[in-house]
């Protein structure tokens, strides 16, 4: 079998699709399915193209086994819708076109979405090669996009959502990282096929038992103080003005210190934040290499993952929760619906807190800063759920007998 993934995001760059596809892509290949990636040159978080891929209009490279073929893309680090849709369909364009003429025949097509435009490159590409769509919705798009305020343009709204049902009824498979977007779109499709595909984490990668760290004392932390960190993007989704909120009720409890690592639209106006607040016991760092993350999370006593307080984040799993779980360290999870009653109700690895609701963030921090035999204790039972169900190799092994159902029946 073979199998095209395309993905405006992929490692080099650090993030929750690249590293989730990348990892499908190896774990599949060990199947003995044939996998290539197309993708953009890496500029992602930081909208700049790499050192080493500047001024290129298309390269290959060999990543963990894995052929990848990227494409131009227009790269502006920008705030406007204007800029952004330049930044989609730049990469729309060239990937159809690279897809076209470097890379030959493939069985199915795996798509990432968003950015939703993707999704025409994919389905022009499917029809040229005679291969099966398989449209992958890690996010809800133009829904969220709508409800977060990013897109008011009722007419880019109204076409994208023409183009998102035209995708799902064009695809032999859609699959979704949650079971939320899994059950949005089976009950507008019921005669779709849905996979869960479920995010998860490398187990071997993320092994507290091998790893040994001097993060913390790199950095001048004391062994005794207590880290809450935050790693990721720094987006509008996120909520992140919570953590400095609770930082400040927080400011009498010295030991008590918030770590806040990445990059994103929001960075500025939460440095802005903390200076305003005077918050010494906020620190902000630039976002690692993945090979640096688990040395980075094994430093950390506690992981805080929160989102806004909206209904459309209830079906929402953040993939930061899973090298955080993986590394025996609980989390305080701001996120109502499918994420709780996994995580927090099933699982048992972490406290939950209102989003938004620093106060309710403050009061969980200090439960677990003075109960360190509950911190232990959920770490540990963080450690066994993620075995249990989110071991990435065990992911891929389930979707590749999918893939074999699928090509059994002659879905495309």
């Amino acid at each position: 079998m073979k199998l095209l993934i395309l993905s405006q995001y992929y490692p080099p760059e650090v993030g929750a699709a690249q590293n989730r596809l990348h990892e499908l892509a190896v774990q599949l290949r060990r199947k003995g399915v044939e996998v290539k990636v197309l993708t953009a040159m890496p500029n992602y978080p930081q909208m700049k193209i790499h050192d080493g891929y500047r001024r290129k209009c298309h390269k290959k490279e060999d990543i963990d086994g894995i052929t990848v073929y990227r494409s131009w893309i227009y790269v502006k680090d920008s705030k406007s819708i204007f800029q952004r849709l330049l930044n989609y369909f730049s990469f729309v364009f060239t990937s159809f076109f690279a897809g076209w003429f470097r890379i030959g025949k493939c069985d199915y097509i795996l798509c990432e979405s968003p950015p939703l435009f993707l999704g025409m490159s994919a389905y022009l590409l499917s029809r040229l090669k005679r291969a099966g769509l398989i449209f992958n919705v890690s996010d809800l798009w133009p829904e969220s996009a709508e409800k977060l305020g990013l897109i008011k343009s009722r007419f880019l709204l109204g076409m994208s959502t023409r183009m998102e049902e035209c995708l799902y009824k064009r695809s032999v498979l859609v699959t979704g990282q949650t079971q939320g977007i899994i059950n949005n779109i089976s009950g507008r499709f019921p005669d779709k096929a849905v996979y869960w595909l479920r995010n998860g984490v490398d187990l071997s990668y993320y092994n507290p038992d091998n790893i040994k760290t001097a993060w913390r004392t790199e950095n001048g932390f004391k062994q005794d103080d207590f880290l809450i960190y935050y790693g990721g993007i720094l987006g509008h989704a996120q909520g992140l003005e919570v953590i400095l909120k609770a930082a400040v009720r927080l400011k009498i409890m010295p030991g008590i210190r918030f770590i806040v690592m990445g990059s994103g639209p929001v960075k500025d106006t939460l440095l802005a934040m903390k200076e305003e607040q005077q918050l010494d016991n906020v620190i902000f760092f630039e976002t690692v290499t993945k090979s640096d993350m688990p040395s980075v999370v094994a430093s950390m006593d506690v992981s805080v993952i929160p989102l806004k307080k909206l209904d459309l984040f209830k079906g929402a799993i953040p993939s930061k929760i899973f090298e955080s779980l993986a590394m025996k360290k609980p989390i305080l999870l701001g996120v109502e619906g499918e994420a709780s009653d996994l995580f927090i109700e099933e699982g048992s690895c972490g406290l939950h807190f209102e989003p938004e609701n620093d106060e309710d963030l403050a009061e969980k921090v200090l439960l677990l800063y003075h109960d360190q035999k509950l911190t232990a204790a959920l770490g540990t039972n963080a450690r066994k759920y993620v075995e249990l169900k989110f071991d990435r190799k065990k992911i891929a092994a389930e979707f590749y007998e999918e893939l074999m159902k699928i090509s059994d029946t002659g879905s495309n």
